[in-house]
């Protein structure tokens, strides 16, 4: 009787995320192959940068181990509201609506120490009992890999825009990367591009330019996978030091070549998704 009550509920919730998001025009994932290559970063400041241009967002964080979208959007520690038709998501920034479960932690120490089914039904609760309202876009910002979480979200929202996958140019991330693309392909979802984050540094003083972390990545895997290539984000220390501020790098530094650089990423995405340039 018990695992016929979980199905109903289960059931129940289905049908509710389906009803949420018949409400939101465009679904996007962010994922990326592997960590550290700055995927909450370009979520964060790709949600903001779509409601600058006008677009009502929600950004989802669904990394339930690392959550890390309320500090780079400046809402740690706020508590959401629960309401009659359910729980109200935080205002940030330029009014993108977030749902993280770093809100709902007694403290920004406690870990998550979940195995995969616990990790599924607070994804299955971020869709089903956030009170989203309509949306022209809803993000969703994946932990890295291909686990639990891109699964669980790729089977759970229907009707899918597609991914955009985040990479560094290194050759390691490259070989990581590619399973997060063949994942995508796996899951009949598309792949409407791949983002080269950290893409060299320009010299403020002399202007030469230094590739750290090597360079092309991002274009080689486009052009070996046959994706589109969305464009490359250039290290600028600002970016830290704006996510340990809590202010969206591309609201503070909006003429930096990395702001220009996240503004023409979320163009082409834009174009990629609603079949127009802005």
């Amino acid at each position: 009787m018990a695992e016929k009550g979980k199905y109903q509920v289960q059931h129940l919730q289905t049908e509710e995320i389906k009803k949420r998001m018949f409400h939101v025009k465009h679904k996007i994932v962010v994922m990326s192959g592997k960590g550290g290559v700055g995927k909450s970063t370009v979520a964060a400041n790709l949600a903001v940068v779509l409601a600058e241009m006008g677009r009502r967002v929600g950004l989802m964080d669904a990394d339930l181990h690392g959550p890390s979208i309320p500090k780079i959007l400046g809402v740690q520690g706020v508590q959401p509201q629960v309401g009659p038709t359910g729980i109200y998501p935080i205002i940030a920034e330029r009014g993108v609506k977030v749902i993280s479960i770093d809100f709902f932690l007694p403290s920004s120490d406690s870990p998550v120490i979940w195995r995969g089914p616990l990790k599924m039904a607070a994804i299955r609760q971020f869709l089903s009992d956030i009170e989203w309202g309509d949306l022209d876009y809803l993000l969703v910002d994946l932990p890295p890999g291909t686990g639990d979480e891109p699964l669980s979200v790729m089977q759970l929202i229907p009707g899918i825009d597609g991914v955009v996958i985040v990479t560094v140019p290194s050759d390691l991330s490259q070989y990581v990367v590619k399973k997060a693309v063949s994942m995508a392909y796996r899951m009949g979802v598309r792949v409407i591009g791949i983002v080269e984050n950290m893409s060299g540094f320009v010299c403020p003083n002399c202007g030469a330019r230094f590739d750290l972390l090597g360079s092309g990545g991002g274009e080689k895997i486009s052009t070996e996978m046959d994706v589109p290539f969305l464009g490359k984000i250039p290290i600028d220390p600002s970016i830290s030091g704006d996510t340990d501020q809590g202010t969206p790098f591309t609201l503070k530094h909006p003429d930096s070549p990395a702001a220009k650089a996240f503004r023409e990423i979320v163009e082409r995405v834009v174009e990629a998704v609603e079949g127009k340039n802005i």
